[in-house]
């Protein structure tokens, strides 16, 4: 059994480090004493935050802060984790207090579950533990034992006092997992944090999420490139991207392999196995990070029809579909924000 984990979906061309020594073009932040950057590890993934501006050092401090506050209130590997107890209390009836962010967070999962079913559903951590992704005994399940634990998914069996705030889940055996959402959702309030100490223009790397502030550095722009899901080393595109977050999901970037055939990691609610929708990757583009990262995810398990008649029915995010027919789709609205590349992909406009 072979295991491959895949960390960045982005990459960002601009190399920090390197575009210093040159003036920004087109009124960028300047640039000569260089951004403040902090690495570091939490919600699973490597992040990085980068602040331009005198205020760069306090403002990156901030953001770490918002981020590491988070992991520890959202993750449920984490025993002391507010998601690890309303687990471990599903189905005894106790109401477990939470605190304001992690009940807005749960509220806004529920919500995209009951506005995209059969896409998306928050309580789908025991079928992912069903599969092994939650640790390193990935294998696929017992056929049974796979649907006692589809019974279990249901968000509208997930209870909430806003007021309290205080959450429930009603059945035992019922478990959240937020990997879909948590890092849009803390992504938003550590920009909101950056902005607020000062920082002048940003860039926050949390994976396959990326959130950009302001300016670039050598422009009125960022330019994020979208992996090619086929190719690591290669690019689907680049995207010019202000004051907006990107966010990638893909059936490359959590698999195993088991007897010759490969099982990714982003599950279908409606079966219980991993999605087979026709995509290989979904990129979304939105003002609001946790919009971006939950639709991601939805809309590669919904697949290229649903997801753009979601997009034509909103205004309020843009798409880059790579299909597995070979087909990229951009839609309208990246159309003179997105330049892609020549790798064998036919690329299309989707319009409303």
């Amino acid at each position: 059994m072979k295991h491959r984990l895949f960390p960045v979906v982005f990459f960002i061309l601009l190399v920090l480090s390197g575009c210093l020594s040159a003036p920004p073009s087109g009124g960028g932040p300047a640039a000569e004493e260089g951004p403040a950057v902090r690495q570091f590890f939490a919600m699973d993934t490597l992040m990085s935050v980068s602040v331009y501006g005198p205020q760069g050092e306090a403002a990156v401090q901030e953001a770490w802060e918002v981020l590491t506050g988070l992991d520890r209130l959202l993750s449920r590997t984490s025993p002391d984790s507010e998601i690890s107890a309303l687990n471990a209390h599903a189905g005894d009836g106790s109401w477990v207090p939470l605190s304001p962010e992690t009940a807005e967070l749960l509220s806004f999962a529920r919500q995209t579950a009951e506005d995209l079913p059969g896409a998306f559903d928050c309580t789908i951590a025991p079928v992912m533990d069903a599969w092994g992704f939650g640790g390193e005994d990935r294998h696929v399940p017992d056929a049974a034992a796979l649907s006692a634990r589809l019974a279990l998914v249901d968000s509208g069996r997930l209870s909430l006092d806003l007021e309290a705030p205080a959450g429930r889940l009603e059945v035992p055996g019922m478990a959240v997992d937020l990997g879909a959402a948590a890092k849009g959702y803390a992504a938003g309030l550590a920009a909101q944090a950056v902005l607020e100490a000062g920082g002048e223009s940003a860039l926050l790397d949390l994976g396959r999420n990326i959130t950009v502030l302001g300016e670039g550095p050598s422009g009125p722009s960022w330019r994020v490139a979208v992996k090619d899901p086929q190719d690591m080393e290669r690019h689907l595109g680049v995207l010019s991207m202000r004051d907006q977050t990107a966010s990638t999901s893909g059936g490359y970037e959590r698999y195993f392999e088991e007897n010759g055939v490969r099982y990714h990691h982003i599950i279908d609610p409606k079966t219980g196995y991993p999605a087979e929708s026709g995509l290989l990757s979904v990129t979304v583009v939105a003002e609001n990070p946790a919009l971006a990262d939950v639709l991601s995810t939805a809309l590669f398990v919904a697949g290229r029809d649903e997801a753009l008649s979601l997009w034509r029915s909103r205004t309020d995010f843009e798409l880059v579909l790579c299909g597995a027919d070979g087909v990229v789709t951009v839609t309208e609205g990246l159309e003179f924000d997105f330049r892609g590349e020549d790798n064998g992909y036919t690329c299309q406009t989707a319009r409303r």
